[in-house]
């Protein structure tokens, strides 16, 4: 949606994983490829774009890198979002609070989120 790009996370998701400049709702400015449509972005910032806009749904979240593993965090802290991992993604040292859909436990680091997810991914 034309709109989501007018938000100012949207707008910083951009900048911090694609390295690329929102112009307006149907232009961006990738260092790389010049300006593109909103459709040209990675695949993980369009998913993080849409678990941030879609929180009602599902998405899979292979497609995202470790760089945006902050940014999952910093949408879960705002709102219940549930998605789909098939790697374990590294989320830093910090602390943080996990549910494992696989098992109901919350995990609260990288090495309890290793010895449950390790086993299903």
């Amino acid at each position: 949606m034309p709109e989501w790009f007018k938000d100012n996370d949207v707008i910083k998701m951009v900048k911090d994983i694609d390295n690329s400049v929102v112009l307006g709702t149907g232009a961006i400015d990738s260092p790389v490829l010049g300006v593109i449509a909103p459709v040209t972005l990675s695949g993980g910032v369009k998913t993080l774009i849409l678990i941030d806009k879609i929180p009602d749904k599902i998405f899979n979240a292979s497609n995202c890198g470790d760089n945006c593993a902050k940014w999952l965090l910093k949408i879960g802290n705002r709102k219940d979002i549930t998605i789909n991992l098939r790697h374990i993604m590294d989320f830093g040292e910090s602390e943080f609070e996990i549910m494992v859909l696989n098992t109901g436990v919350i995990v609260h680091n990288m090495g309890e989120l290793l010895s449950i997810a390790g086993r299903y991914v």
